[in-house]
């Protein structure tokens, strides 16, 4: 069993080497969102692209056991997506994310949000060619999800503390939630959004602006009219 995920997790890994350099090539910005099924990513997702499409080319790459609806909410925000359908398996891999790319054309310097497979098991393992990892954990989730599932928060860039505007009605202590997220990756960028209600979005894209190597983000999302946290 042990040689059979060395295997699997070695091809895996040239191919989203191959990934890396075909996005690499075109200056395309890929994040792989990784959460619980449930935590917003997809609504998470239909907000950046109303925001940010005049900003970036926007693409996404939807993974679901079963289904089309994520994508069809996606393309309804306005930016293309491939829907994957995995059946019974819990994550993308990068052979998955490659034969998408090769429908999906991103144009130089866009930005490709992967939304994975919900599950907070499975996706961590996997490398699909991306530039950053980031994971969502809902405020209705619990405070104890990271010390649970460890290596999805241990694998990520930056956690997306979601739902914040149920706060005042949940028994849940915020700064007890990040400290076990930093207790498990310490140099993990920590953010709290509102899908919702745009509180913290501001931020997430002043993320993104920095790694794509965007200038002057903050003035242009001031001149959107996004709202600070």
């Amino acid at each position: 069993m042990i040689q059979l995920e060395r295997n699997i997790l070695g091809r895996n890994a040239e191919y989203a080497a191959a990934n890396r350099a075909r996005l690499g090539t075109a200056r395309v910005t890929a994040l792989n969102v990784m959460s619980s099924p449930g935590s917003g990513k997809t609504t998470l997702l239909v907000r950046a692209i109303t925001d940010l499409r005049g900003r970036y080319p926007i693409a996404v790459i939807e993974g679901d056991q079963q289904t089309s609806n994520d994508a069809e909410r996606i393309r309804a925000a306005g930016a293309p997506a491939i829907q994957i359908n995995t059946g019974k398996g819990c994550h993308l891999d990068a052979h998955m994310v490659g034969h998408a790319l090769d429908t999906l054309a991103m144009p130089a310097g866009g930005l490709l949000f992967i939304e994975n497979v919900g599950n907070l098991v499975c996706p961590a393992a996997f490398d699909l060619g991306e530039a950053h990892k980031i994971v969502v954990l809902s405020v209705t989730e619990g405070e104890d999800k990271p010390l649970k599932y460890p290596d999805i928060f241990a694998a990520a860039d930056l956690m997306l503390i979601n739902k914040a505007d149920l706060i005042p009605h949940l028994d849940v202590d915020l700064g007890r939630m990040i400290d076990y997220a930093r207790r498990i990756n310490p140099d993990m960028d920590v953010l709290v959004v509102s899908a919702r209600t745009g509180a913290g979005i501001a931020d997430f894209y002043d993320w993104i602006a920095h790694r794509t190597g965007s200038k002057n983000a903050t003035a242009r999302v001031a001149a959107q009219g996004i709202p600070p946290t």
